[in-house]
């Protein structure tokens, strides 16, 4: 393409989750829904993990800062998601965009890390409980926490400025309800090899350095608790990590699916489908599993609800 045919671009038309216009209100109901659901039990966790007393321990600790990620990339996507199903044409400005992109890589690579220092928070309660409350400091969990929002937001940044720094062709459609990577990377006119490689690097890195973590820490566990002789013990240390498991599983399952798929076989449709699962459906989910699995937090609404109660 000729470099004079290269325009300035002032904003992005999204071509949203479907084009048929019988679909936009029942699935503009039904995301709404979604998205209400995650924020009232994101913000629940979020609130019982700082006010309760009895949850104010390191995993709960790890918990609200998995509910705050997940509040963030859900909110960085689905309010303007939603606001596309009932306008006329979906746009976003330039900078909107680049701003979308920076915060919402910020959460999703904070999470990866995040569950990874949950897996070894497990790891340490199973495998060396008696010295749990020494290794799981209070400034061990906050440096834990800290790195991985430092590093992402950095990456973030760094990936960002690199994006947004090159020439865009003409074209400004992308094939997406937000402003993802690999849609934007296909209307660069300028050389994309070197970003694309610095993407790919990082990418891989993120995801294989943080599931080894859990796959290393869920080995230990599961030979250390094969190990117990009482059934009971067992089942009680198989209790403490289901629910993040689960999670886990859910998350990583999704991510892997959608980055790890073949390229002769890659979609943007696709994209879409997992796209609309781990930014939504997943923010909804994880405190329905954590809540639903865990009495300790049953416990502490039911003591919220209660003094709610006393108060009306």
């Amino acid at each position: 393409m000729d470099k004079h045919n290269l325009t300035v671009l002032n904003e992005f038309i999204l071509t949203g989750i479907t084009g048929c216009p019988e679909l936009q209100a029942p699935l503009f109901g039904l995301f709404l829904i979604i998205y209400v659901i995650s924020v009232v039990g994101n913000l629940g966790i979020i609130i019982l993990t700082k006010m309760d007393s009895k949850l104010q321990t390191p995993m709960y600790f790890f918990l609200r800062h998995l509910a705050i990620t997940d509040l963030g990339y859900s909110t960085v996507v689905g309010p303007k998601m939603l606001a596309n199903f009932v306008v006329d044409e979906n746009t976003i400005s330039y900078y909107f965009c680049a701003i979308q992109q920076f915060f919402f890589s910020i959460f999703i690579t904070t999470e990866l890390f995040i569950l990874s220092a949950v897996s070894y928070d497990r790891y340490v309660a199973v495998c060396n409980p008696l010295c749990y409350t020494i290794i799981m400091s209070r400034g061990v969990c906050s440096v834990l926490v800290a790195i991985p929002y430092l590093y992402s937001t950095f990456l973030s940044f760094l990936v960002t400025i690199k994006i947004f720094n090159l020439s865009f062709c003409g074209h400004n459609i992308i094939r997406h309800f937000y402003c993802d990577i690999l849609p934007l990377l296909s209307l660069l006119y300028s050389d994309k090899h070197e970003i694309k490689l610095v993407i790919f690097i990082l990418s891989v890195f993120d995801l294989i350095s943080s599931l080894l973590i859990v796959l290393v820490s869920y080995v230990v566990i599961i030979v250390s608790i094969l190990r117990l002789n009482s059934a009971e013990g067992r089942h009680k240390a198989f209790s403490t990590c289901g629910s993040h498991l689960t999670v886990v599983v859910v998350f990583y399952g999704t991510l892997i699916s959608m980055y790890m798929q073949p390229k002769s076989s890659h979609s943007f449709d696709i994209d879409k489908m997992a796209s609309i699962f781990y930014t939504l459906v997943i923010p909804m989910l994880n405190p329905m599993i954590y809540s639903l699995r865990n009495r300790d937090v049953k416990y502490a609404l039911h003591r919220a609800l209660g003094r709610l109660c006393n108060i009306f």
